[in-house]
């Protein structure tokens, strides 16, 4: 892996171990010679991430659409920085440019890149790991409610087992560089029942 893409929130949350977890996970990034891809923000987790990258002598590169730049939300001291016309292509060019993913806390727009990102590797268009990382147990509801999904039939275990969870950026990293490079076949069962 030689570069990670990075969901956060552009808050930084309620609690301290949140910002702290971000700018572990940026040294660690450098630490392990992989450059950040994410959505270009200067503020909340996003602008934390990408600072301790920077900080740490690291490659930071970020992706936002127009509409977030005219507001001023645009971090420009980042090794490169992308303006695109929207969201839709501010996430392929993230997608295109990351060897991994990573959501850290977040709120709606970290959910909707987290899952977005996990369907397409469940449906096989990409063979990319992705990590969640689980910061004082913020995502302890959702991968409930991922159990739920297995338990009544709408979600595969050997589907839910893709997404790497870990607390803590050191482990996180450690599991996606050693999960499996290979791309998900998730209609082959109903191929074989024909």
């Amino acid at each position: 892996m030689k570069s990670v893409c990075v969901y956060c929130g552009s808050s930084p949350g309620n609690r301290p171990e949140y910002a702290d977890a971000a700018r572990a996970l940026g040294k660690a990034l450098v630490e392990n010679g992989m450059s950040l891809v994410y959505g270009g923000g200067k503020v909340g987790l996003m602008g934390i991430v990408a600072d301790a990258v920077l900080e740490h002598g690291g490659s930071a590169i970020g992706i936002i659409p127009d509409a977030l730049m005219q507001k001023e939300v645009g971090h420009r001291g980042l090794t490169e920085l992308h303006v695109v016309r929207n969201m839709h292509e501010r996430k392929q060019m993230m997608a295109d440019r990351a060897d991994a993913f990573i959501a850290m806390p977040g709120g709606v727009g970290t959910f909707e890149e987290l899952f977005e990102t996990f369907t397409w590797l469940q449906l096989g268009y990409h063979a990319k790991p992705v990590g969640l990382l689980n910061v004082a147990g913020f995502y302890d509801g959702m991968l409930g409610f991922m159990s739920h999904a297995v338990q009544e039939g709408f979600l595969k275990q050997v589907h839910a087992d893709l997404l790497r969870v870990a607390d803590t950026p050191a482990a996180l990293l450690a599991k996606l560089a050693d999960a499996p490079r290979v791309r998900v076949d998730k209609w082959q069962e109903h191929r074989d029942e024909t």
